[in-house]
């Protein structure tokens, strides 16, 4: 029997509208899948290890105590013999002079102001004196400026002169001594005990590790920096004074402080600069309880030649290097590479940690950052930038249409 017209029409309806639905979801497939994101790609870290140099061999003094450190690393380096309290001498007056400038501030460069000696400072002269200190002469009614007497406590190491600052600085010895025992504890060195503005007194002492703390603040301090440093003073009224640091200008060193006091023996707290491959580096240290400066100064000698070649650079990464791979789902493969080189100067057998942050990618081009190298060496950090090795594409309509499960939002 032959279809009506009405029922012609409603199967031509059909088909057409089925056609159009059939279009239609192809249409909304190939839009889905030919333009869905992709799937970011995880990197996978490669380990790593930084080898570090070798161990420093050093020839410490057997007497005493003695310790070397840096500018810039923590703490000690390395340290032998005692690591108690001795007696500082007048390594005490870089205390005094810092403990000062705390009241009576100073910038480099400036002579500050003018300090007329008195009846009390001739007394003060006496009294050390007859401990059989070391003094330089001072009568009533000399005038000198504040960075002239720190010359003069530094240099000379006069311990009349040294305890004149802190009486004027702060009023009375007390006062100073108080303030004193604070920026002490302020500055964390604890074994560190201040008795006296000059360190006459054997109660006048510190650990060597503590002594390099005190090493490094001084200087960090140009005032106090530029005055240790000078080999000799010409002052009016007292004339020409020779630093009784007698290594200056030899073995790099650059200061700091010595120190004799009978009972105790000699001490030195030094400085010494160099260049480790092309890098700056400020070694501190200090030996004490030597029986005489010659001897302690030919010991030191021998030491720093073992604390110089003890630091060395260690390469941290090489430009290119490889910290992570990736392998999209669609088999395209590529690295995260170091952009640049790094190496630092360590000392002796320090050892170096390495960790590697690095992020997804969907796609990327050459070069582009997808993270970062860090490096921690004795406090410091180092960090280097990780970028695409080679380019990661999209990988083209035909995987797209072929892996829909794999696309985000894809039916």
């Amino acid at each position: 029997m032959p279809l009506s017209r009405r029922q012609l029409y409603r199967r031509r309806r059909t088909t057409v509208i089925g056609l159009l639905a059939v279009i239609l979801a192809i249409a909304v497939y190939l839009s889905m899948t030919l333009l869905a994101p992709l799937s970011a790609t995880d990197a996978v870290v490669a380990k790593r290890a930084v080898l570090p140099g070798a161990a420093a061999q050093l020839a410490f003094p057997s007497y005493g105590g003695s310790a070397v450190g840096a500018v810039g690393y923590d703490g000690v380096l390395a340290q032998a013999g005692s690591t108690s309290p001795l007696p500082m001498a007048s390594i005490t007056k870089l205390v005094t002079m810092m403990v000062v400038l705390q009241a009576k501030p100073l910038a480099d460069g400036q002579e500050g102001p003018s300090v007329t000696m008195t009846s009390a400072d001739v007394s003060l002269y006496n009294r050390y004196l007859a401990q059989n200190g070391s003094i330089s002469p001072v009568r009533s009614g000399l005038v000198f400026t504040q960075h002239e007497l720190m010359e003069l406590s530094l240099v000379r190491s006069a311990d009349n002169y040294a305890a004149s600052l802190a009486v004027w600085a702060y009023g009375s010895m007390d006062a100073y001594l108080a303030a004193a025992k604070s920026w002490v504890a302020a500055h964390q060195m604890p074994s560190m005990a201040i008795t006296d503005p000059t360190g006459i007194d054997l109660s006048d002492a510190a650990s060597a590790a503590d002594l390099l703390t005190l090493g490094k603040l001084a200087l960090a301090d140009p005032v106090i920096a530029g005055i240790v440093s000078m080999k000799s003073v010409t002052i009016h009224d007292v004339g020409t004074l020779k630093n009784t640091n007698s290594l200056l200008g030899s073995l790099g060193i650059v200061g700091i402080k010595t120190g004799t006091l009978t009972g105790a023996g000699s001490n030195l707290l030094f400085a010494s600069e160099h260049k480790v491959d092309g890098e700056k580096v400020t070694i501190v240290g200090v030996v004490l309880g030597g029986s005489t400066h010659a001897i302690i100064d030919a010991d030191i000698k021998v030491l720093m030649t073992g604390v110089l070649a003890g630091f060395h650079e260690v390469t941290l990464v090489s430009k290119g290097d490889t910290f992570a791979s990736y392998t999209s789902r669609w088999g395209q493969k590529t690295t995260a590479i170091a952009e640049k080189s790094a190496s630092v100067v360590t000392w002796s057998d320090t050892a170096v940690t390495s960790t590697a942050t690095v992020t997804p990618v969907t796609t990327g081009a050459k070069g582009q950052d997808v993270g970062t190298a860090t490096f921690t060496v004795a406090g410091r950090t180092i960090r280097v930038p990780l970028g695409l090795a080679t380019a990661l594409t999209d990988p083209g309509p035909g995987w797209r249409l072929s892996h829909p499960g794999l696309l985000i939002g894809a039916p």
